[in-house]
């Protein structure tokens, strides 16, 4: 009998359970159990690679994506349209400027609320500098360009559908750690920071490389963008999708997911859904979330744990004295 492609993702699921190696985030103090270096594959043609033993925050995949596609760094967008899931680190930034000032800071309901109701606070508040969407769409050129590697991409496989140099990067040395200069270091971890596509035998294909995996809650929800993001490139090149490749650098659990993950261990993967268009498109610009349905996810209920905030900028390591 075949197995299961959604058994890959769960067998580094229970290697990380059993024989992950103890390691503390230095910023947080926070734990987790990890292994370095791992692949899996899936074939895009034959399903869509929405994990079954438990149920995925689809609108959030969706909606996230088209964030990064459309190239905004703000989180109104989301927040608009009822998306929670970056809405932690421009609170975070909104808090120590607050503190900074002196001056008693919103709750973060009462900030997320002021986000989608007050266009001029959203612009002053909800801006997450040197994100995916910034990165993809409008890299800044030391000359003061923005750069399109996600258009240039797509323009290049239309003209040389055998070219190996068609990559994208969200690893901006510029803006990362120490390395960034005072006051402009990135205050969110680029975690899925590099990812190629390739055409083989007219197929597209994408590999990401993911320096850092919470493997619990974030994979899921970044095996399922990725692959959406295939599937659409490879529909405005007019060609099939072929494979999502998901490469791993640093893979983890994080030490209070340990019975949710033994939970979703015990449960059997269900057939993958399929995806199809309502509308047609040509280009990026012309894509809307609204134009992809899912056909079939008939999942394991969700499984809730909690979001843990850690790597990224650490002040003990990374401010300049």
């Amino acid at each position: 009998m075949e197995k299961h492609p959604e058994q890959q993702y769960l067998e580094l699921l229970r290697e990380i359970l059993e024989r992950g190696e103890e390691q503390v985030d230095s910023g947080t103090g926070v734990k987790t159990y990890s292994a370095f270096g791992a692949q899996i594959r899936f074939d895009l043609s034959e399903s869509f690679p929405l994990l079954t033993t438990k149920k995925v925050y689809w609108k959030g995949v969706l909606h996230e994506l088209y964030w990064f596609l459309s190239g905004q760094s703000n989180i109104k967008y989301l927040v608009d349209n009822d998306v929670h899931i970056w809405d932690d680190y421009p609170y975070k930034i909104y808090v120590e400027k607050m503190a900074r000032e002196g001056t008693e800071a919103l709750s973060k309901d009462e900030f997320i609320g002021k986000i989608k109701s007050d266009a001029e606070f959203a612009k002053k508040n909800g801006e997450l500098p040197h994100i995916y969407g910034e990165s993809w769409r409008r890299w800044p050129a030391n000359d003061g360009r923005s750069v399109d590697q996600l258009g240039w991409v797509i323009e290049e496989l239309s003209k040389d559908p055998d070219a190996h140099n068609t990559l994208v990067t969200s690893w901006n040395p510029e803006y990362l750690y120490s390395m960034a200069r005072p006051g402009e270091g990135a205050r969110f971890p680029i975690c899925h920071n590099m990812y190629q596509i390739n055409i083989k035998r007219d197929r597209v294909s994408l590999q990401l490389y993911q320096r850092s995996a919470d493997m619990f809650l974030g994979v899921p929800f970044n095996i399922a963008s990725y692959a959406l993001l295939a599937i659409i490139i490879a529909k405005i090149l007019k060609r099939e999708p072929g494979e999502f490749i998901h490469t791993f650098g640093d893979y983890h659990m994080y030490e209070n997911h340990g019975e949710q993950i033994r939970e979703q261990l015990a449960r059997e993967p269900r057939a993958f859904p399929t995806l199809r268009f309502t509308h047609d498109f040509d280009s990026l610009e012309e894509f809307r979330p609204e134009y992809v349905e899912l056909v079939g996810y008939d999942p394991h209920p969700s499984i809730k744990a909690e979001l843990t905030i850690a790597g990224g900028y650490n002040k003990k390591l990374h401010a300049k004295v």
